[in-house]
């Protein structure tokens, strides 16, 4: 024991260590070898049932006499009784008691002890199940039927307890008595397996009548589609065709909105097929799939089809696939009303079958979805005018698609251009006008403008023209194409100072969308009408403000061909010219396209040294036109200009640093070459020098050592 300090009362004054478990070491296993006899489970299982000992079981009491019976039941009594008095809550002592006291034929003290059990718990069913199968057991039966008719009063709920009670009834050949009870339990309103119970009960002593009022009630008590549906089979089994319709056309009345009614109508409909009225049948599919919801027809739809493929003939075949896929449809939209590619198939389908109300109303369902497709509203209008043939209805779709678009935010222009050419094709030019000018006025778009001008235009309406022009002009200012559309109608007019104004003006703007158009349609007019100072100004002025590449290409190549004596003017009156005049002009022209080159490649000598690639371009298109010029040209005043074209390595500078090298093209000039040459012969002097090498060890050099990687001479010795 440990010392009383270390001792804790939580533990009854032991120390932790006198409370410690201690396990037995495990033993070691000092030879791992197998055993020389080995043993199975099997054979451990077998010897362990063979020494298993006997059960020990109380010996059997024989009794011989009265006095020891009563001894017995006595003693059993009082088990029973303290038993009961310590759970009397058990039901099931109760049972062993009340059973134990009719295996002794004591039933005045069996039945007693069923009724102190009733007075425990009278809500067990069970309880009374027992109490009464007891009765019937021995033959009691008023006592039975006593036990049967207190319990269904207290528990009517209880179906078994019903059962149990018209059972007995009518194995005692009670037939009145147990239809008695059924009725008493009919008032209480049971499911509807109660009353399937009580007409088979009916039907097995012929009692056709008394079934069909039975069902009657039935269908009033449980009006759902099932039960209707069994009283109209129970009518077709007994032959009466007239009866099961006229149920059927109750329950149709009756449950046409029901959530059930889709297996009704099939149902009845199999009814009419099965009487070989098709035509019947056909009629009840038809008014159930426009009544049924889409989305709860699809077996409804299956029958249908199927029924068609037997019955009917290609156009009703045809009608039911088309249903089939109607309700397809339905479904999609159904779960998203926005699947605008299913609103379309769905018209389009209803199109091929031609019911104008069904195109109609799928159209204005499709419609109603806010935001609205154009294209759907597009594609309805074109159906009214193109298919229906109505033309207001085609104007009231345009108008409400027209008024439903928030134009402020956004627009269609081309739902304006479809509903100004609608009224166009309907000879209503002021409406048209109206639709175009309303357009313009709310939501300004290119196309609008463009088509409002080629409408005018083709109407001859050259003032409309020129207003809507400058109305362009004003939206959108730095519009080349407008500038360029506009003058190119006073061109064909034949207002070429208006045309020339309006250039000007263009180029005037400080900001233009496609500048270089503009400048390039500006010199093709004044080119179309043979002003060369004038073009040639243009050009000027146009390098002013840019120095690119094409300009002075471009400059070139006009001042090469601008030919006074080839403008056409008065060909018919004025005299040919020589030969000698025309090739003196030629060569005035080859001086002044060779000026404007000198000038183009001074500013990329001086004033863009790095623009190489540029530079090199213009002396090739220079040598180019020399060459062109044949005899005329001088292809040496640009050959010993052009450059040599250098293969060189550059390193990739990336943000984690250098990543490899790669190849570029250099462009090296007859100026910067011969710079270059010298500095490589004085290293190369200098290099010799360093290397004093006597004369008996002298080697003679190979001249043209050249660079692997620009291909140029290094040195030459």
């Amino acid at each position: 024991m440990g010392s009383y300090k270390d001792a804790d009362p939580a533990l009854g004054y032991l120390t932790k260590k006198d409370t410690e478990v201690k396990l037995p070491r495990p033993t070691r296993v000092k030879n791992k070898t197998p055993a020389p006899v080995q043993i199975t489970a099997e054979q451990i299982l077998r010897e362990a049932r063979e020494r298993q000992e006997a059960e020990i079981r109380p010996p059997k009491q024989k009794i011989t006499d009265p006095s020891e019976l009563a001894d017995y039941r006595l003693r059993k009594r009082k088990e029973f009784e303290d038993l009961i008095r310590r759970v009397r809550w058990n039901i099931s002592v109760w049972i062993k008691y009340a059973q134990w006291e009719e295996s002794q034929k004591d039933f005045k003290r069996a039945r007693s002890v069923w009724e102190r059990a009733l007075e425990v718990d009278y809500r067990n069913h069970t309880l009374w199940l027992k109490y009464a199968e007891v009765e019937m057991k021995n033959k009691f039966i008023n006592h039975a039927r006593n036990v049967w008719d207190r319990a269904v009063q207290l528990l009517p709920r209880v179906d078994q307890l019903w059962y149990k009670y018209i059972h007995m009834e009518e194995m005692i050949g009670n037939v009145a008595g147990a239809r008695q009870i059924y009725e008493r339990w009919m008032t209480w309103m049971p499911d509807q397996q109660g009353w399937l119970s009580f007409i088979k009960f009916e039907l097995r002593y012929n009692e056709v009548e008394r079934a069909r009022a039975i069902f009657e009630r039935f269908v009033q008590c449980h009006p759902k589609v099932a039960a209707w549906i069994r009283f109209a089979k129970f009518e077709m089994k007994n032959g009466d065709v007239v009866r099961a319709r006229n149920v059927y056309e109750r329950a149709v009345e009756k449950l046409a909105d029901d959530e059930e009614a889709e297996d009704l109508f099939v149902a009845f409909a199999e009814f009419e097929e099965r009487c070989k009225e098709t035509e019947r049948a056909r009629c009840i599919y038809k008014f159930a799939l426009d009544h049924i919801p889409k989305g709860r027809a699809e077996e409804l739809y299956k029958k249908f089809v199927s029924f068609e493929k037997q019955y009917g003939d290609r156009e009703g075949i045809e009608d039911a696939i088309v249903g089939k896929r109607r309700f397809q449809y339905e479904d999609e939209v159904r779960k998203n009303p926005l699947n605008y590619d299913s609103w379309f198939d769905y018209i389009r389908l209803e199109e091929s079958a031609g019911n104008k109300d069904r195109i109609r109303e799928v159209y204005e369902r499709a419609v109603a979805n806010v935001p609205p497709a154009p294209e759907k509203r597009i594609n309805y209008a074109l159906y009214e005018e193109l298919d229906a043939g109505d033309v207001e209805r085609t104007r009231d779709v345009y108008r409400e698609c027209l008024k439903l678009i928030p134009h402020e935010k956004f627009s269609f222009a081309k739902i304006w251009l479809l509903a100004a050419q609608f009224e166009i094709r309907q000879l209503n030019l002021k409406g048209a006008r109206q639709i175009l000018g309303n357009a313009i006025g709310k939501a300004p778009k290119d196309k609008i403008f463009k088509k409002y001008i080629e409408i005018e235009l083709q109407l001859a309406n050259i003032d409309r023209c020129r207003k809507l022009y400058e109305k362009y002009l004003e939206w959108a200012p730095h519009n080349c194409y407008a500038w360029s559309k506009y003058a190119e109608l006073e061109k064909s007019l034949g207002e070429t100072e208006r045309a020339r104004s309006l250039f000007e003006l263009a180029i005037s703007q400080l900001e233009l969308d496609m500048p270089e158009l503009l400048w390039k349609a500006y010199i093709d007019f004044e080119l179309s009408e043979f002003e060369f100072d004038r073009t040639r100004q243009l050009y000027e002025r146009l390098l002013d403000r840019t120095k690119h590449l094409k300009v002075w290409i471009s400059y070139a190549k006009f001042e090469a061909s601008a030919m006074v004596g080839g403008n056409g003017e008065d060909s018919e009156f004025a005299e040919a010219p020589s030969e000698d005049d025309i090739i003196e002009e030629k060569k005035q022209c080859i001086e002044r396209a060779r000026r404007v080159f000198e000038k183009a490649l001074n500013y990329f000598r001086t004033s863009a040294p790095e623009l190489k690639e540029e530079r090199g371009m213009l002396l090739e298109e220079w040598f180019n036109m020399e060459a062109s010029f044949g005899d005329l040209g001088d292809v040496s005043l640009v050959q010993s200009k052009l450059p040599k074209k250098l293969k060189k390595r550059r390193a990739i500078e990336t943000e984690d640093g250098p990543a490899g090298y790669e190849e570029y093209i250099d462009y090296l000039f007859p100026e910067e070459s011969q710079t270059t040459n010298l500095k490589i012969l004085e290293a190369a002097y200098k290099w010799k020098k360093q290397k004093q090498v006597p004369d008996e060890y002298s080697f003679p050099i190979e001249p043209d050592i050249l660079d692997p990687v620009t291909d140029v001479d290094v040195y030459k010795l």
